[in-house]
């Protein structure tokens, strides 16, 4: 099987997970600058979740490059890491509606832990099928990126209920490991 509706299916779910999360905020009452304010923290989550939603499309869009065919069990593993990402409208939203308050933090670091287990998943999968010596299994070597997003996302979960703005500081900070698109996919592609 080719790829083709698998990228489709994936570009409308995660567009689509992108309109959910702004259609969250509610216009303000009045015309005024202070009528903003209230708003801030609901911004300011869908900033971070906005990111992230564009870190997983990126990466997912360079995933798929190294793809010349599917399976069922890839098609499982991506519908897996969808069925994740669709959770972030909804930790977006409380997180930003409760102002970064302990057990909403917890569990937006769960479904970011979630979403990088299942991102780790869908490369295994696509990696069994393009075997040891596939583009994908050259740019990810030891996947050491990978392994220390879900370890500090663990870390965040634990320190969530303690320290709230901390586990938001390791949030941020995994944001920034993957801003930049991944390097390691278009390297071998270039150097073919």
């Amino acid at each position: 099987m080719n790829k083709t509706r698998l990228e489709a299916f994936s570009d409308g779910v995660l567009a689509i997970i992108i309109t959910i999360m702004v259609l969250e905020f509610k216009l303000p009452e009045n015309g005024t600058c202070e009528a903003l304010t209230p708003l801030l923290p609901k911004f300011l989550s869908y900033v971070l979740s906005f990111i992230y939603v564009g870190i997983y499309w990126n990466n997912h869009h360079h995933m798929m490059h190294t793809v010349k065919q599917v399976n069922g069990k890839i098609l499982w593993a991506n519908l897996h890491l969808l069925f994740w990402l669709s959770l972030i409208p909804f930790a977006t939203a409380w997180i930003g509606e409760n102002h970064f308050s302990e057990f909403p933090m917890m569990l937006y670091g769960i479904i970011l832990f979630m979403n990088g287990f299942a991102y780790f998943i869908l490369q295994i999968q696509i990696i069994k099928i393009h075997g040891k010596d596939s583009v994908l299994s050259k740019a990810i070597g030891n996947g050491l990126k990978e392994k220390a997003s879900v370890i500090l996302y663990a870390v965040a979960i634990a320190l969530a209920n303690f320290y709230p703005a901390i586990s938001g500081g390791i949030y941020i900070f995994v944001a920034l490991m993957w801003l930049v698109p991944d390097k390691r996919i278009e390297r071998i592609f270039n150097e073919k």
